[in-house]
């Protein structure tokens, strides 16, 4: 029996949780680990660039996160595992009829682990509540690199985000000491979305954050590798900057365009690659099917 004080709103919320656990053996990631609760999974491992990196696909079958949603996601790497994260398609978030729904994405990373996190981007929709957390624990010498794209409204239907909230915290830590600490609000129709000390207008964001190598504060890798990433610009001439923190590469996108940036990530990506993960950039066949 349905207990009286329940709507049948609260009935129909998810609760989704998946947990992966990866081990470097015999010359190959292995995802050694699996579990799941609720509609989030993954289909299978694939090697598409031998077997020294698992790429893993996320699936969500509703493919929309609605009010009240709760979806748990956390990947622990073994030492030396190096696994590459993505997803078939764009993430939604739904108009909410008042409930919050969330997003809580854990990683952790052992000695010379490397986690790549290559997800499309998030459409949220007018009227949505959402809150997204994003917590990566590195040791001395893991590495590093993911991005976010965050879409607000259906600009190609003409919605714009005129309604809702949105609450980001992005948390990096190498040996328990800070990297990178952001938090943000974003509300339905406030006017920081079209000052230009803010969105100035755009309906697109997104940020693309890499490791450099720990010790490496001079010239050897950072300047070299800061002005490779410089030149290389956004297809629709977005407002963009990448910036070389202590331990942290930083690129922002501001514009119109969630194909562009994304097509801009890919491209600082395949820059990146080579030099932090030590592999030439194999782009996911699941991204042109």
């Amino acid at each position: 029996m349905i207990p009286l004080d329940r709507t049948l709103q609260d009935i129909a919320h998810w609760e989704a949780e998946l947990a992966l656990e990866y081990e470097f053996r015999d010359e190959a990631t292995c995802l050694t680990g699996r579990r799941h609760r609720g509609p989030l999974c993954v289909q299978k491992a694939l090697y598409p660039e031998g077997r020294a990196v698992c790429q893993t696909v996320l699936l969500h079958p509703p493919s929309g996160i609605a009010g009240g949603d709760q979806l748990r996601i956390a990947a622990n790497l073994g030492p030396q595992a190096h696994a590459q994260i993505t997803t078939p398609g764009a993430g939604k978030w739904y108009r909410s009829g008042g409930a919050e729904a969330a997003q809580t994405i854990t990683f952790k990373l052992a000695a010379g682990a490397c986690l790549e996190w290559l997800p499309q981007e998030t459409i949220v929709f007018d009227g949505a509540c959402a809150r997204m957390q994003t917590h990566i624990e590195l040791a001395a010498d893991s590495r590093y690199l993911g991005w976010e794209i965050l879409c607000l409204g259906r600009r190609a239907s003409g919605e714009q985000f005129a309604s809702g909230n949105i609450g980001l915290h992005t948390r990096i830590e190498r040996d328990g000491q800070p990297l990178w600490l952001e938090r943000g609000q974003i509300r339905g129709g406030d006017a920081l979305l079209h000052s230009p000390a803010g969105w100035a207008g755009a309906t697109v964001c997104g940020s693309l954050l890499a490791t450099l190598p720990p010790g490496d504060e001079g010239s050897h890798t950072r300047q070299p590798l800061l002005a490779a990433c410089r030149a290389i610009r956004p297809t629709d001439g977005a407002e963009h900057g990448v910036t070389a923190l202590p331990g942290l590469l930083v690129a922002r996108y501001l514009g119109q365009h969630s194909e562009a940036a994304r097509q801009w990530f890919a491209a600082l990506w395949q820059e990146l690659r080579p030099v932090l993960f030590g592999r030439a950039a194999v782009l996911p066949r699941i991204w042109t099917t």
